[in-house]
């Protein structure tokens, strides 16, 4: 069986209501995103970082820049759904977005640390909401039936692992070892 290149670990689904447990475990994975951006494009050169992920992809410079944007993006959701009534969020277009001058050229190591301390506070929050603030919500205009928190928290799970994955899938694939 073929892995699509796109989605190494498959699209992403969500089957609620989530337990505390599940809940829990999306935000370990939020937690060590960080870590493991870090480790996947430990020890990459500056050729290597310009490879695309898959033919037509980003490079794995852009995927590494795309994570911190997105869960910069991400962790102010989650603040607008928890201080206002069903906000409608902006919708961005992350691929202009990996296309900006500094997505395609920036040393990692600037994105690696943005993520590291956007992860630090957005955990701390993560940690610290109810139930009850699981289940707050926006509208965004791509998902018309809404977005609940818990259902954010396990996108973004996702999300992190899912470009990862990008990442190290090249690596293993070139022998970059």
């Amino acid at each position: 069986m073929t892995v699509d290149p796109r989605y190494p670990l498959g699209h992403f689904t969500f089957v609620g209501p989530s337990t505390v447990s599940q809940r829990s475990e999306w935000i370990d994975q939020v937690e060590v995103a960080p870590a493991r951006l870090r480790a996947a494009v430990s020890g990459l050169d500056e050729e290597q970082l310009e490879t695309p992920y898959r033919e037509g992809g980003w490079t794995l410079r852009q995927v590494a820049h795309h994570i911190p944007d997105s869960h910069m993006n991400a962790s102010s959701r989650f603040r607008l759904a928890l201080t206002e009534d069903r906000p409608t969020i902006v919708p961005y277009d992350e691929d202009q977005w990996a296309r900006l001058a500094d997505a395609r050229s920036a040393p990692v190591d600037a994105s690696l640390r943005l993520l590291e301390a956007l992860h630090e506070r957005w955990v701390l929050l993560l940690r610290a909401l109810t139930p009850e603030d699981f289940a707050r919500g926006l509208v965004h205009p791509e998902h018309p039936s809404g977005m609940t928190l818990e259902k954010m928290l396990a996108l973004y799970a996702w999300h992190g692992r899912h470009h990862v994955a990008h990442i190290e899938q090249v690596r293993e694939r070139l022998g970059w070892r």
